[in-house]
């Protein structure tokens, strides 16, 4: 199954409760449901209309992802990264990223920069419909499409399962229209790509994560109890193993 940034990973799978899993992390990563979030597993059985026990293992499922925080006597909430660990997503994608531009520029065919392109384009015009959930999930999709450009499977996969902790980062701690990257700098990324100029599109994409982290705003949230039929919308009732 695609995944919300475009990539087939494992986040996203076919297996049982997987259509509650899905629309959590689409919530969660979109930021329909922020940081601090509470999850109480009633309200979310009737909102999925299935039982308690179908609900707690999905949110198990999250808290192995580090999406959701599971805590003794006070239930789930959407996880708030602190201000470290989210420093720590960022930096860590920045060495992924960069190191791996030599091998994305080795391998970039036209067809690649056609589609990098209209990534952008779509990004842009969501920026200008202020869409955010999809201003998100294309930022994301850029920057997985561009490192799948390599051929480096692993590296792909470990870049998607970042942008989900980069979107929480950003969700906990960015302005309040801040919804995945700057526009113009995919542009110019693009500009560098086509190029082949490494040392240029290297120094443009550590600046571009230097610039998200230092638009961050590390202050602290409070969690809430979100309004999940508003989010989720009418849900058909789960029949056989699913409402378990």
């Amino acid at each position: 199954m695609t995944s919300w940034n475009g990539l087939n990973t494992a986040y996203f799978t076919e297996d049982k409760d997987d259509h509650i899993y899905n629309a959590l992390v689409r919530s969660i990563v979109e930021h329909q449901l922020l940081p601090g979030s509470k999850l109480p597993e009633e309200a979310l059985a009737e909102v999925f209309s299935v039982s308690r026990t179908g609900i707690r293992r999905v949110l198990q499922r999250l808290a192995a992802v580090q999406l959701v925080t599971l805590l003794p006597k006070r239930g789930a909430h959407v996880t708030t990264p602190d201000a470290q660990e989210s420093r720590d997503v960022f930096a860590t994608r920045k060495i992924l990223e960069c190191a791996n531009l030599p091998q994305v520029i080795a391998h970039c065919q036209s067809p690649h920069l056609v589609a990098m392109k209209k990534l952008v384009q779509e990004e842009k015009r969501a920026h200008d419909e202020r869409n955010g959930a999809a201003a998100i999930r294309l930022s994301a999709a850029f920057h997985v499409q561009l490192q799948a450009i390599s051929g480096n499977k692993v590296l792909t996969e470990s870049v998607s399962q970042l942008t989900l902790r980069s979107s929480l980062a950003i969700a906990a701690w960015g302005a309040p229209w801040q919804q995945g990257c700057r526009c113009h700098d995919h542009d110019d990324l693009i500009d560098l790509l086509k190029k082949r100029d490494v040392a240029g599109l290297t120094e443009s994409m550590a600046h571009h994560f230097d610039s998200i982290v230092a638009s961050l705003r590390f202050e602290q949230n409070n969690g809430h109890t979100p309004d999940f039929a508003q989010i989720f919308g009418t849900r058909k009732p789960v029949t056989g193993k699913d409402a378990d």
